[in-house]
C-alpha cells in the first residue's frame, strides 16, 4: 500500500479507479477534489504501467476528475465490458437471494 501514485503505477498490470464524489455526497465535492486531485488516472500515469495494462473504472465516471477524457475513451471497451460483467454478477446474486 502506498500514497505514491507513480510508484504504484510503475509496471502495473491494472489501473483501477472509482468515482470520487458519490451520489448524495455532493456537499463534499470541494474537499474530495482537493484531497484526491493528485490521484487521477491519465495518459502520463498509464505510460508508467505495463504496455498491455488494463485501465478500469467501476462507473459512473466523471471525466476530467478521477480519469481524464483521453484515458477513458482509450479504454472505454474495457471499462464498459467490466460494467456489463458486473451487471450479470449482480443479477445472479439477486436471483440466488430470491430463490434461496
Amino acid at each position: 500500500m502506498t500514497d505514491d501514485l507513480k510508484a504504484a503505477a510503475k509496471g502495473a498490470d491494472l489501473l483501477y479507479t472509482d468515482v470520487w464524489i458519490s451520489m448524495g455526497k455532493e456537499a463534499e465535492s470541494a474537499d474530495r477534489l482537493k484531497i484526491l486531485g493528485g490521484y487521477q488516472i491519465n495518459q502520463k500515469l498509464v505510460k508508467l504501467a505495463r504496455p498491455d495494462a488494463l485501465v478500469m473504472h467501476c462507473l459512473p465516471a466523471y471525466r476530467g476528475k478521477e480519469i481524464d477524457e483521453e484515458t477513458f475513451e482509450a479504454n472505454a471497451d474495457t471499462i464498459f465490458t467490466q460494467a456489463e460483467n458486473r451487471l450479470h454478477v449482480q443479477k445472479a446474486i439477486l436471483n440466488w437471494a430470491v430463490t434461496s
